[in-house]
């Protein structure tokens, strides 16, 4: 499915500020949050699809990417997969619980509370472009891409060197603040430590204190025979880190492939359009056709038909599962001669007249075409 361009989901023009964008992002997303809508998956989409353009559209590195090539252009970039994030998690991803922990309260108190504690990281997708030589024989590709990785200075601690972080004074350690009294209490994200019931006073130089830094990574990926186009290779351990020492996510690599010269895919079949003579296709012919090896021997029949089909057992693509192949499937475009000799054009008419098909004569020049149309007027 293709996806929609950022700037109609948040509902802004290509001209639009970081404010702008931020505002909008701010909006939809309160509107789509699942905590509104409960059980509504519609919602959920759209809630993860403002989050994915806003990735894009709050950094300007990505932004400028997208606007000069567009989706395209951010292929390789470490976009997150966003259809794989839990929506309580997405806000601490843009620091933007403070907004939304007072909105949702109690609802995403119990992700708050989980923040202290070790969290799985980000999983992240990209794309690997394939030939159909690819598909047939399986490849290893190495992916290039960019990820936000462990500051090397703090080791992800976000303090300078030698430095730990508080405890904070808002919440006691404890990441949520409850407000009100008696039965009625809201419980929400505390806003200072943003939940995670910790404070960095003396932060690292490197990155400032966020524990992370954009860090260019390249992996070997095992691409298995039979893929299809959009399927995702799932390479373990190669997104994010976690927090707090949690594991690192995934990285989901979706196939893309490549258009092929002669030959188009169906299925496990393999099918090119081959043209032949007219005299082939009459009186029969052993020709050559492209396939996935180079070419094919390929036997035509006398009195082959346009259209006709030929097939060649097992040489089209394997079965991801059973490693079953395919077949090649060669359909013929019988192709008429646009000129022809004097010598040619006299057998054919001789051919025609033991058909007993009547035909055009040889046709005449425009001016003898003229004359007999105006008679003595030209």
């Amino acid at each position: 499915m293709a996806k929609r361009d950022y700037y109609e989901v948040l509902g802004v023009d290509k001209g639009a500020s970081a404010d702008d964008i931020k505002r909008s992002y701010r909006r939809l997303a309160m509107k789509y949050h699942p905590d509104k809508n409960p059980d509504d998956k519609d919602a959920e989409a759209k809630f993860k699809e403002c989050a994915e353009a806003y990735e894009v559209l709050s950094d300007s590195e990505k932004r400028q990417r997208y606007d000069q090539f567009g989706h395209e252009g951010l292929r390789g970039t470490g976009m997150h997969d966003f259809s794989r994030i839990n929506p309580e998690d997405i806000f601490s991803m843009f620091g933007l619980d403070d907004l939304f922990g007072g909105i949702f309260g109690g609802g995403r108190g119990r992700r708050s509370s989980r923040r202290g504690g070790p969290s799985r990281g980000y999983d992240l997708e990209t794309t690997v472009e394939l030939t159909l030589n690819d598909v047939a024989d399986g490849a290893e590709k190495t992916i290039e891409f960019t990820r936000q990785d462990l500051c090397s200075e703090c080791e992800g601690s976000g303090c300078a060197k030698g430095k730990k972080p508080d405890k904070c004074p808002a919440c006691g350690g404890s990441g949520q603040v409850a407000r009100g009294g008696g039965f009625f209490q809201m419980v929400s994200a505390c806003q200072q430590c943003r939940g995670s019931g910790q404070i960095i006073t003396d932060p690292c130089k490197k990155c400032r204190g966020t524990g992370r830094l954009p860090k260019k990574r390249k992996v070997s990926v095992k691409i298995p025979a039979g893929v299809h186009e959009g399927q995702g290779i799932r390479v373990s351990g190669e997104g994010e880190p976690g927090r707090g020492g949690g594991p690192r996510g995934d990285l989901y690599c979706y196939v893309r492939i490549k258009r092929h010269e002669f030959l188009e895919r169906d299925g496990h079949h393999v099918v090119a359009l081959v043209p032949i003579s007219f005299t082939q296709a009459a009186l029969g012919a052993t020709i050559e056709v492209p396939s996935l090896n180079g070419t094919e021997r390929l036997k035509i029949p006398a009195g082959t038909q346009y259209g006709s089909v030929f097939r060649i057992k097992g040489k089209g693509l394997p079965d991801l599962h059973s490693h079953r192949r395919g077949d090649q499937l060669v359909q013929v475009a019988v192709e008429t001669p646009a000129r022809l000799n004097d010598k040619q054009e006299e057998l054919l008419r001789e051919f025609a007249k033991t058909e007993n098909k009547r035909v055009s004569p040889k046709a005449t020049t425009f001016f003898e075409k003229l004359k007999k149309q105006f008679g003595n007027m030209v």
